[in-house]
């Protein structure tokens, strides 16, 4: 028996694994099991792989049954793993949005890029190898593809905001959604009495205020039930948070217009303290009982890297309207 504390099983053939990126329920990938055939959406890092595969023999399913490995967009938490996966998946298919599937294909410039922000050993500690897939056995799912996974329909619908090559998948029959960072993020430590707390990703370099708004409404559109997040987990009480995403997003479009002026120097500490100070005090409002500082470590990642997008998108607006 393996131990059973970073994966668990949700309703209707869905178990939510966590792939130990950064910390504890920070990064899930989905596996999808319908009569004896398997898929999982979003693989993690090559270093998630083995976690993977654990809880695949754990649920009695041959590596010859996964049909796909399906990534919702190309940002290294959740695809990084996916050349190393397809390695050990002799019959998987890997289905990725036409605008990222170069990137799997020939991994380099998304190494080099990477490598550019973290520098060659920390992007080898976080991400490890990541070989290229081979074209043959890539799917490219452009908006309403359609798949079938043992007697489940898979819906790809294409959802830009957080990233141009992101798709979701919608299980209509289940009436769930399988978002990717689309509909943003939401830490099980955040959970209370009041429900799930949630918050938008506005990362770089492709976040769009308005096309992530747009995508959210079309998530929407579908009445699903429960959404399955890469971070973390499953999800209900949607249209709440649907509503406190669509506030966010606008809050922190607010907050890059406010800070725009700031000294170079300073203004991403700036920026990111005050995306800090709106999401604590929504956190207070939520009956969140632990402590500002412990809050603050679980979002310090996040927060740097909206700040970084938040700055990026402002910058590159205002340069089309001068």
């Amino acid at each position: 028996m393996i131990d059973k504390h970073f994966f668990e099983d949700c309703e209707e053939g869905v178990t939510t694994i966590d792939t130990g990126y950064h910390r504890p329920r920070m990064v899930a990938s989905h596996l999808v099991i319908d009569a004896g055939r398997a898929a999982f959406i979003d693989a993690g890092t090559t270093h998630s792989v083995p976690r993977l595969l654990s809880v695949l023999a754990d649920k009695g399913i041959a590596t010859t049954a996964v049909d796909y490995v399906i990534v919702t967009h190309v940002h290294l938490d959740h695809a990084g793993g996916a050349g190393r996966l397809m390695q050990l998946l002799p019959n998987a298919q890997l289905v990725v949005h036409p605008r990222g599937a170069r990137h799997l294909i020939d991994p380099a410039r998304l190494l080099e890029g990477t490598i550019e922000v973290y520098g060659a050993a920390k992007t080898q500690a976080l991400y490890g190898e990541i070989p290229p897939v081979p074209a043959e056995r890539v799917i490219q799912a452009t908006d309403e593809y359609e798949l079938e996974l043992g007697q489940r329909r898979l819906l790809f619908i294409d959802t830009p905001g957080h990233a141009k090559h992101h798709f979701c998948v919608v299980d209509e029959e289940h009436r769930s959604i399988f978002t990717g960072d689309t509909f943003g993020l939401s830490y099980r430590e955040f959970d209370t009495a009041q429900g799930t707390f949630i918050f938008p990703t506005t990362t770089p370099v492709q976040f769009d205020p308005g096309a992530l708004h747009a995508s959210i409404k079309r998530l929407m559109d579908y009445a699903p039930e429960k959404i399955y997040l890469t971070h973390y987990g499953e999800i209900r009480d949607l249209v709440r948070l649907a509503d406190d995403l669509h506030l966010l997003i606008d809050s922190f479009v607010g907050l890059a217009r406010e800070t725009a002026h700031v000294e170079p120097e300073q203004r991403q500490a700036v920026l990111t303290q005050r995306l800090f100070e709106t999401l604590w005090a929504r956190l207070q409002t939520h009956g969140v009982s632990l402590s500002a500082a412990v809050c603050h470590d679980l979002l310090a990642p996040d927060l740097a890297l909206n700040a970084q997008g938040l700055i990026l998108w402002w910058d590159k607006t205002q340069a089309m309207v001068s």
